[in-house]
Order: C-alpha cells, then structure tokens, then sequence
C-alpha cells in the first residue's frame, strides 16, 4: 500500500476516533441514577469576571451513590457556584450549606428513564452519521488517486479498507450505546 492510502486510513482513523470520543463524552453528561461528579462537566461559573468551568472553582466529590459535594477552594464564590449549577438547568437543586454545597440526586422515574436511553440514542445516530461522512471524504480521497496513477486494484482494496474500518467503529456504537442503554435502565 503506498504512502497516499495510508495517509487516508490514518486520517479516517482519526476522525472516527474524535467521533468515538465525542459520543462517549456526551454519554458521560447522560446520568443513569449514580450521582458521579462528571454529571457537573459543562457547568460554567463566574470567577472574577471570567466564566471557568465548575471543577476548577472546586473540589467536587461523590459520598455516596445519591449525592454530590462541591466544595469550593475560594468560599467567597459558593454563590455563584450555587448559581452557574441552576443556570445549567440540570434538574438539580443545590443546597448552599455555608462551607459547601451539597445536592440530593433524585432517583430517576421510569419516564424519564426513558427519555435518557432516547438522548442515548441520540448521540449514538450522530455519532454514526459523523463516521459515515468520514467514510465519504475518504472514499473521495481514495476514488482521486486514480487520476494520480493508481492501479485500480489497489484503489479497490483502500476502499474495502475504509469499509472495513467503518464497519468495526459502528459496531464499537451500538456496543457502548447498549451498554450506557443498560446502564440507565439498571435502577
């Protein structure tokens, strides 16, 4: 396989992983009943002037599978912890205990249960709309070699490679998609 095909599998192989990772990360934010510190990623507090994000303004611990702990390294700015956490409309309701800030994580209902493995589902089908259009720019790629000389045969054994690798990255979804989908279904 000459240069120019490897150039390509390797550029597609990163692009599906950042796909990959994208999703995982969006799964990550999906909470499935256990309060993990992970369910604050995204959170922006203003600090000083500046919008940070939540975990360097504070210490954010799990002590027990119900409850979240922030607390923060500067005490002057628990309010607008307390605040950027509303703002964020996450379904919590934070406790300002002075030294901290403390939330109850609500079991989730069966409905929205539900909701969570569609949102799953979500990120998933978008997941795999992103490999697929990765698929295409190297199928094009692949398919503009042969202007460049390329014997077709090899042309036809990069494209059954990119198949192949489209292949194994959909399969690896839907296999993290069943797991987050048991994972939130598991009371």
């Amino acid at each position: 396989m000459n240069e120019e095909s490897q150039f390509i599998l390797e550029t597609m192989h990163e692009a599906v992983e950042h796909a990959i990772e994208h999703m995982e990360k969006e799964f990550s934010k999906i909470r499935a009943g256990k309060a993990s510190p992970s369910m604050l990623n995204g959170v922006l507090v203003e600090f000083y002037g500046t919008h940070v994000p939540i975990e360097r303004t504070a210490n954010i611990n799990t002590p027990d599978p119900r409850q979240i702990v922030i607390q923060p390294f500067d005490k002057s700015t628990i309010h607008a912890i307390e605040k950027a956490i509303m703002a964020a409309n996450l379904g919590f309701n934070p406790s300002n205990e002075g030294e901290l800030i403390r939330i109850n994580v609500p079991p989730l209902t069966e409905e929205r249960r539900r909701d969570l493995v569609k949102r799953a589902k979500v990120e998933s089908e978008n997941a795999k709309v992103s490999v697929r259009n990765d698929r295409r720019n190297a199928n094009e790629e692949a398919k503009k070699l042969k202007e460049d000389g390329i014997p077709e045969d090899e042309i036809d054994v990069l494209l059954d490679k990119i198949q192949e690798i489209t292949n194994t990255y959909i399969a690896k979804i839907d296999r993290l998609t069943e797991i987050k989908e048991k994972d939130i279904l598991t009371i």
